[in-house]
């Protein structure tokens, strides 16, 4: 089964067409710029295609020129939020539209566009299965007390105001790799997971599924990231309201100008590494926070699913910065954790363990690979569907 994979931005357009059965990427691309002006504001002249509809003309384009008569099977899409009704992928269908349209509030910057990389599909191709594979679904397990915040009960009932958690399909794909190299049945797996990326979240998983998650209402929450704050008392926001900031003002603040990039002046962990080893004492400082930020992470879930029976790192900086996994590692020596500064300084696209025989739980690296388990998850929704 082929299965083209689309992940849809509000001015990009990112797809992969995957051979199921055989585990292998086909072909791939990106396409950007959508709708976009000369000025990047989305007026003036267009660079890029005018519309999403126009974006996949030119990703039909590739594919045939790639892979020529080969006929895909199914779509899978990437979307962000599901909300509470949303536990696991769906068949879409205009019903299935409406709902992730009718979540556009809790996911603005995103659930907008997946619906766009929706419809456009359901217009070139309208017999076409599609299937939507949500970041928050994984995490419909949190039991209440770890998805509650503790404000006003309708709050919840009237807004839909609770912890959410995203990166999901990441999580999931991440505990059921990580539980095969430990030789472990997803059902006895008990650890926690760091996606750690230009966004970034730590996930405690208990016998397999999902108990407590860093990112909360919106991916603002939790850890350090390349530009958003993570965790910051509200009251701070209040201050900034009454000194005359608007909300729009604190929102870009939040999640585009802080994190690595409001305390080092970039959000490029490794330009950020390089600068720390060569002195630079902001980028010093914008390590020491974020790797202390995720340790407290780690530590709180440690306890959260029992006793975690590993620590497992993943996505870009996850994969690739064994420095900044020696930083984290360093602050956790009260759990016995303990890295092989070789095995960690390796460079390898495989899952491994990279502590020592003597770390009282194993630390692993495990890549993550998202467009894989939302094609997995389509071929699963629409078995052997018709073809295009």
């Amino acid at each position: 089964m082929l299965v083209l994979v689309i992940n849809s931005g509000s001015s990009s357009l990112k797809y992969q067409v995957r051979d199921v059965a055989a585990g292998s990427v086909l072909t791939e691309g990106l396409i950007e710029k959508i709708g976009m002006g000369n000025g990047g504001d989305g007026d003036g002249e267009i660079e890029g295609p005018r519309d999403h509809a126009e974006a996949l003309e030119q990703v039909d384009a590739a594919i045939h020129q790639e892979l020529g008569d080969l006929e895909l099977a199914a779509v899978g899409h990437r979307v962000v939020h599901g909300g509470e009704r949303f536990a696991e992928p769906v068949l879409i269908d205009n019903e299935i539209t409406r709902a992730i349209e009718r979540l556009n509030p809790l996911a603005p910057l995103h659930n907008p566009a997946n619906v766009l990389g929706i419809r456009a599909i359901t217009k070139k191709w309208p017999d076409m299965p599609q299937v939507a594979v949500f970041d928050t679904a994984f995490h419909r397990t949190l039991p209440e007390h770890a998805w509650r915040y503790a404000v006003p009960d309708e709050l919840y009932t009237n807004h839909g105001i609770r912890r959410y958690g995203f990166h999901g399909t990441s999580h999931e794909y991440v505990t059921r790799r990580a539980a095969a190299l430990l030789d472990l049945r997803v059902e006895e797996f008990d650890g926690v997971i760091a996606h750690l990326g230009n966004g970034a979240s730590v996930t405690a998983i208990r016998g397999g599924h999902s108990v407590d998650t860093s990112m909360g209402f919106t991916p603002l929450e939790g850890l350090v990231m390349g530009t958003r704050s993570g965790d910051l008392d509200p009251s701070i926001l209040v201050f900034l309201g009454r000194a005359g900031w608007t909300p729009e003002d604190i929102d870009t603040m939040l999640n585009r100008e802080s994190g690595l990039k409001g305390l080092a002046g970039n959000n490029d962990m490794r330009s950020v590494v390089e600068a720390s080893e060569a002195g630079d004492a902001k980028a010093a400082t914008a390590l020491g926070v974020t790797s202390y930020r995720l340790a407290k992470y780690i530590g709180g879930y440690h306890v959260a699913v029992g006793g975690a029976k590993a620590l497992v790192f993943t996505a870009g900086i996850g994969e690739n910065s064994h420095q900044f996994r020696a930083l984290v590692a360093e602050k956790l020596g009260a759990l016995g954790i303990e890295l092989d500064a070789g095995l960690n300084a390796e460079r390898s696209k495989e899952p491994r363990v990279i502590s020592t025989p003597q770390s009282a739980i194993p630390v692993l690296v495990v890549p993550t690979d998202e467009e894989r388990a939302i094609a997995e998850a389509t071929a699963a929704v629409v078995g052997s569907g018709p073809a295009r």
